[in-house]
């Protein structure tokens, strides 16, 4: 089930300076994390990825994931230390059609000659706030008795 990402979610994801992560599984379970600065937010709210290497780990990762219904984890860090992480599923991958020629023009500006394998769409299912102080909220809640010793005795 889709979820909308907030305002202040979409700002640091199409931020050009934040750091975005794709963690994907490959065909053995084994997870997968690569910087992926080419990861936005679209009109319609979903996430998108633009992949330049047609046979890259992360698009095979991310065809496996439509195959067998897996999910991807975008985790992203703003310039001031917002963090987020997103959870989602791949939906489609656009490799023709006026989107894919408009982002191909666009990253052959900005990177030079370099291919568009394709648009990976992420319909994001969960997000979470990864900050410190929102971690260790939810952790005190989910678990009150989980301090140490030195803690209790003040």
């Amino acid at each position: 089930m889709a979820v909308q990402l907030s305002d202040e979610v979409i700002a640091i994801i199409n931020d050009s300076e934040t750091v975005k992560v794709l963690a994907t599984v490959d065909q053995d379970g084994n997870p997968r994390a690569t910087f992926k600065q080419s990861l936005a937010v679209g009109e319609d709210g979903n996430l998108f990825f633009l992949e330049l290497l047609e046979s890259s780990q992360s698009n095979r990762n991310l065809v496996r994931s439509i195959w067998f219904n897996r999910k991807v984890t975008v985790t992203v860090r703003g310039k001031t230390g917002q963090s987020y992480q997103i959870k989602g599923r791949p939906v489609r991958n656009i490799i023709a059609g006026p989107l894919f020629e408009q982002k191909y023009v666009e990253v052959r500006e900005r990177l030079g000659d370099v291919d568009l394998a394709g648009i990976w769409i992420i319909e994001p299912e969960e997000i979470s706030d990864q900050t410190y102080k929102a971690r260790k909220a939810t952790e005190e809640a989910a678990h009150p008795f989980f301090l140490h010793l030195d803690r209790i005795a003040k």
